[in-house]
């Protein structure tokens, strides 16, 4: 076991790093290691930050260098992926080490910024989970860290971006035939079995604060005393989520701002409520948000967890055609204006691991991220002005001059 990660290291944390190890961070690391390989760490490897563990590892010339977390669990499960990986209670040391040269961020979403912003001063690339900014004023600080980074890799992890559905449609969109689009209708919808609800994870008997950093995990977030079921169960609370909102409708909003190339909202409003777990849950199980964008192109979602029958699609809707996406992208052809148009079925094909795959070509200068810091900020201010707009109970409005929430 590595000394980083020691119980006793729980002391070196709240001592020696109180006033932050960041600022004696090494300047930007472009090159790779010697052998060629680029050695990744994670800061996060919870059940989702796993899954890009194991997708990192299935790329050639990668190799998995090193895990950090707040909970001693994570850190030992971790191990089993990668035993010789280092693993570390504090993630500052995981930046430290200059041997690393790119880093994936998939913490809570109100730790991102904290996160992105000290893997990129520390010279390293970044792959950031959605959504990318919690806040407005996060969003803001990263661009800043973004900004300042110089020959870095960022790529944020709304993966459709990488998908062949991306290629389809833009194939689509290039050849005209869609007309005035006005208005695009997206739904996410899905259902668990009874007494199994949505998100919920089981609160485990180690989960005590001899295990887990809760001052790491609360960050910037209220101070609260420790509760391993806030801890477990982050995306409940407003502190640390930003509902369905966060975790899904950001995916389809990140599709299309990229194929469209849409600004940040000029409004947008958000009902619904907890209508099916009453669980203590703040985050609503049952909502609509509608979008109205700068181009004269609204943008409504719905979504819910009691019925899947609607599942996840989105449909663009113009004066010629619609694009419709579902498993895959179609054409459809608004017969009153392209009558003799026929209905057309995208082609392309999707590869699971096509976005990490890109971001590992973007570090090596061979390519460039499918899914840019630009689309993860545009995406981050319209899903706060959704949450907002559900908080505040009213229409929020975006100020594109201050950059700020009106």
């Amino acid at each position: 076991m590595d000394q980083q990660y020691r119980p006793d290291s729980r002391r070196l944390f709240i001592g020696k790093f109180a006033g932050g190890i960041a600022g004696t961070l090494a300047s930007p690391a472009a090159a790779l290691s010697a052998n060629g390989k680029i050695r990744v760490g994670i800061i996060g490897p919870g059940a989702r930050g796993m899954q890009l563990v194991r997708e990192a590892m299935a790329q050639p010339n990668v190799e998995f260098a090193a895990f950090a977390d707040i909970y001693t669990r994570r850190l030992e499960e971790a191990r089993q992926v990668a035993p010789a990986a280092k693993t570390h209670l504090d993630y500052r040391y995981l930046l430290e080490d200059k041997s690393i040269d790119a880093v994936i961020v998939a913490t809570p979403q109100h730790l991102h910024c904290e996160h992105f912003t000290a893997a990129l001063e520390a010279g390293k690339h970044v792959y950031q989970e959605k959504t990318m900014a919690f806040t407005v004023e996060h969003a803001k600080r990263m661009r800043a860290a973004y900004e300042n980074s110089k020959g870095l890799a960022v790529q944020i992890g709304h993966q459709s971006c990488s998908s062949g559905l991306m290629t389809d449609a833009l194939a689509f969109l290039r050849e005209g035939k869609i007309g005035k689009i006005s208005a695009i209708v997206a739904h996410m919808y899905r259902n668990t079995p009874q007494g199994k609800p949505q998100w919920s994870r089981p609160v485990y008997p180690d989960m005590t604060p001899e295990n887990i950093l809760w001052n790491q995990f609360l960050g910037e977030a209220p101070k609260r005393d420790f509760d391993p079921n806030r801890y477990i169960n982050w995306r409940f609370f407003w502190d640390y989520s930003g509902g369905n909102v966060y975790e899904n409708m950001c995916h389809q909003l990140a599709f299309w701002y990229k194929a469209l190339d849409l600004r940040i909202p000029a409004a947008v409003n958000m009902t619904g409520g907890v209508y099916l777990w009453k669980d203590g849950r703040e985050v609503p199980d049952t909502m609509s948000v509608s979008l109205e964008h700068p181009e004269e192109i609204l943008f409504s979602w719905s979504s819910g967890f009691g019925n899947d029958h609607l599942g996840s699609t989105e449909d663009v809707l113009g004066t010629e055609g619609t694009l419709s996406r579902g498993q895959h992208i179609k054409y459809l052809p608004q017969k009153v204006n392209r009558p003799k148009d026929a209905e057309v079925a995208g082609r392309a094909v999707s590869n699971k691991d096509e976005h990490m795959r890109n971001w590992f070509d973007s570090i090596r200068g061979q390519a460039k991220p499918n899914c840019p810091f630009d689309v993860g900020f545009r995406v981050s201010i319209a899903c706060r002005m959704a949450v907002e707009s559900y908080l505040q109970g009213r229409t929020i409005r975006w100020d594109a001059t201050k950059e700020e929430i009106v």
